[in-house]
């Protein structure tokens, strides 16, 4: 498979694109795999459509960018421990990820990105949000980027998976989804605005509970069986919307190592 053979078509929201014309069940040249990462810094998130992927070829795709990240914190698919489970059955009210956020901010060198394949899917809803923040960064104010720049945040796996996080807190909602819970003693110091490894791009690197007050910068992704959502963390955020309560929804992510990041 070659350049030629694939397009690339901006969503016509704030973030994303969609790979057209690839069988992510191939495996691809290094050429190729150099143009979906320069397509991912330029765009934040790459969407795919019906790829009917087997483990072993999400983790072949996954290692052609870099290596796995194991999460420590979420379950594993059976047989396949690089590849995380995110489940939300039908008698459960919580979802995972349910809050615009980004992955493995609490690194000392953060995860580059996220690989999210969709197994099972609801009828309606379970739709994911993607927001961009460089476009974020580049819409404030000359005197907010100012004062911005130059300061850092601390990062820590402690508040969301530690002992006494909102996630162990919820009870018997998430067991089995989440635990390993006294891992969770990870910090990291990041600068607030980072330049984006791949673009170059200036974008805002803080993590979680923040809100997106500029709809234009987001997109609304709709799972189907077969979808693939490949972001990057350091040029987005998401959303995983909780709304389809009474449905089984299935999704098996890779997380890949990423690099310090400077301002």
């Amino acid at each position: 498979m070659s350049n030629s053979d694939i397009n690339i078509a901006p969503s016509g929201g704030g973030v994303g694109a969609f790979i057209e014309g690839i069988d992510l069940r191939q495996d691809l040249s290094d050429n190729l795999v150099g143009t979906l990462r320069s397509a991912l810094g330029e765009h934040g998130v790459l969407f795919f459509r019906d790829q009917d992927i087997s483990p072993e070829d999400h983790i072949a795709f996954a290692e052609k960018f870099a290596p796995i990240n194991i999460n420590r914190f979420f379950a594993h698919v059976d047989g396949h421990p690089k590849i995380a489970q995110v489940l939300k059955e039908p008698d459960q009210k919580k979802n995972i990820g349910g809050g615009w956020h980004t992955d493995h901010t609490y690194d000392i060198e953060p995860a580059m990105g996220s690989i999210l394949v969709a197994r099972e899917t609801p009828t309606h809803g379970g739709d994911t949000m993607y927001a961009s923040t460089c476009s974020a960064y580049e819409t404030l104010s000359d005197g907010f980027k100012v004062m911005l720049k130059g300061l850092k945040g601390l990062h820590s796996s402690r508040h969301v998976f530690g002992p006494q996080a909102r996630y162990v807190e919820n009870g018997d909602d998430t067991v089995g989804r989440l635990g390993n819970n006294e891992a969770a003693t990870q910090d990291a110091v990041h600068p607030l605005i980072i330049r984006h490894p791949i673009s170059g791009r200036e974008s805002i690197y803080v993590n979680p509970g923040f809100t997106i007050g500029k709809p234009e910068h987001t997109y609304r992704f709709q799972w189907a069986p077969g979808s693939i959502a490949f972001w990057d963390n350091r040029a987005s955020w998401h959303y995983a919307v909780n709304d389809y309560h009474g449905a089984r929804r299935l999704m098996h992510r890779i997380t890949v190592e990423g690099e310090a990041l400077a301002a």
